[in-house]
């Protein structure tokens, strides 16, 4: 039968969160329903408040979570009631051209739960990333759901949902940060620390941090950077060509997707280095390069979406680092919140007083 919960909706674009009782549907085929019990506040749930993805509103936030699945629908053989499991959002097909070559991570035909959870008036609601996880209990598919050691504290495990695995991909997948790089990231907000986490974990000799908040650069030192630049003081592509002998890094990781902090990642790389976009840009964002610059240099220019991960492959390998005491998933978790706290959540991570808020029901 159908059950009642509790979930925070967005109702309209930039009016206040709310909760609201949600309904969930029992699992069809392929479906699974997970009993929430951590999820962080992602910049990607304000997004969707604020009407910046689309405007299919009432949508039902949150994706970044973990939790243990309650029952499965018929077909489901990879997860069973009762498994600890962090929730993704790309459930790879296994069908699509990139599945058949190999490279799931590129999956072009993703998928969610085919059911839509609702409000008791019978109005559909929208989740946050095919997840909605603002909420006691939601409905996925079942391939977004993951199966981790259950020893690990939920809070933390729900934060590989979205920007930590993001951040950490977009070193170790994307950019394939190995022993003795040197590595710039641009932006040292909760992906971009992520980011310096990962090109610690992969052997990266010298990692630099940018921003324009010391706040956020003195954070970034915890996280591993060796070196950090407040680019409102010093022209960054200037000060990482001189913290790397003149060259440049190898890897440039621009993790805040704006028009002029890719060109300064593009300028601050080595000749044969690596640009790594990972910032999500707007729509209406446009880039300006001069070809000639583009050919003269040679190298890579790459775009990373989820950290170009395999969820199936990345999330318990990660956990199991966390497990080992080496990676500090824990260190991204700021504060924990409850469910009538979310817009709140919003607000402090607006002024950049947080990495993670992470709601614990």
């Amino acid at each position: 039968m159908a059950q009642e919960v509790r979930g925070v909706i967005a109702p309209g674009k930039n009016e206040p969160v709310r909760i609201e009782t949600i309904v969930v549907p029992d699992p069809g085929p392929g479906e699974a329903v997970v009993k929430v019990q951590a999820c962080g506040v992602c910049h990607t749930d304000l997004h969707y408040k604020q009407g910046g993805i689309t405007d299919d509103f009432p949508f039902l936030l949150g994706h970044e979570a973990a939790g243990v699945v309650e029952s499965v629908g018929e077909g489901v053989t990879d997860v069973a009631p009762g498994d600890f499991v962090i929730l993704n959002w790309r459930a790879v097909c296994g069908r699509c051209r990139a599945c058949r070559r190999g490279r799931p991570w590129y999956c072009f035909d993703t998928h969610n739960a085919r059911q839509k959870m609702t409000l008791t008036d019978g109005t559909e609601l929208s989740p946050a990333l095919g997840i909605g996880a603002f909420a006691d209990k939601t409905l996925v598919a079942a391939g977004q759901c993951t199966k981790v050691d259950p020893a690990v504290s939920p809070q933390v495990a729900g934060l590989l949902g979205c920007g930590v695995m993001a951040g950490i991909g977009a070193a170790v997948n994307t950019g394939q940060v190995t022993r003795g790089d040197s590595v710039a990231v641009i932006g040292c907000g909760g992906v971009g620390d992520a980011a310096i986490a990962g090109a610690r974990l992969a052997g990266a000799a010298k990692i630099i941090a940018v921003d324009i908040d010391e706040r956020k650069l003195r954070t970034a030192r915890t996280m591993g950077a060796t070196h950090t630049v407040n680019s409102q003081e010093t022209d960054p592509v200037q000060a990482i060509r001189d913290l790397t002998g003149g060259f440049g890094a190898d890897v440039v990781i621009d993790a805040v997707g704006r028009p002029e902090t890719y060109q300064q990642a593009f300028y601050a790389r080595d000749l044969a280095g690596t640009v790594v976009l990972v910032g999500v840009p707007t729509p209406e964002m446009k880039l300006e390069l001069p070809l000639l610059d583009v050919f003269g240099r040679g190298g890579a220019l790459k775009s990373s979406w989820y950290g170009d991960c395999l969820p199936s492959r990345d999330f318990p390998m990660l956990i199991d680092l966390h497990l080992q005491g080496r990676l500090d998933l824990a260190a991204f978790v700021t504060e924990t919140i409850q469910l009538d706290e979310v817009e709140k959540a919003f607000e402090r991570m607006h002024h950049g007083d947080v990495l993670r808020s992470v709601v614990v029901l």
